[in-house]
């Protein structure tokens, strides 16, 4: 089994920075394929980025497009979310999910997911 551990949410302005990290431990013998959703209160999860095993390859929400940066740490599964730029509508739990295959935006299709971590940006 795969524990994932989000950490680095907390309380930022309006146009500040932000970075949550998650690191998957437990059963981690596979390469896995990490990503990010969110889920503000009263409205529905949705997806925020994505990266593959070898980093070669991101995905991301066009609501965050340009403002945030997911990283990974060579041949480990501990992935980074560096926020910048963020607004209000930023707020809400991240959560951070993880499968053996790239499952881009597919939430149905990650094994793993953490608890969340939650992110608040004050105007």
């Amino acid at each position: 089994q795969v524990q994932l551990v989000e950490s680095g949410g907390g309380l930022v302005q309006v146009g500040g920075s932000l970075r949550v990290s998650c690191e998957a431990s437990g059963s981690t013998g596979s390469r896995l394929a990490m990503g990010w959703f969110r889920q503000a209160p009263g409205k529905n999860r949705e997806f925020v980025s994505a990266i593959n095993w070898s980093a070669d390859s991101t995905y991301y929400a066009d609501s965050v497009k340009g403002r945030f940066t997911i990283s990974r740490e060579s041949a480990k599964n501990i992935v980074h979310l560096q926020m910048n730029s963020l607004k209000p509508e930023d707020t809400a739990v991240y959560y951070c999910l993880a499968d053996r295959y790239y499952s881009y935006a597919d939430y149905s299709a990650y094994d793993y997911w953490g608890q969340g971590t939650q992110v608040t940006v004050s105007s």
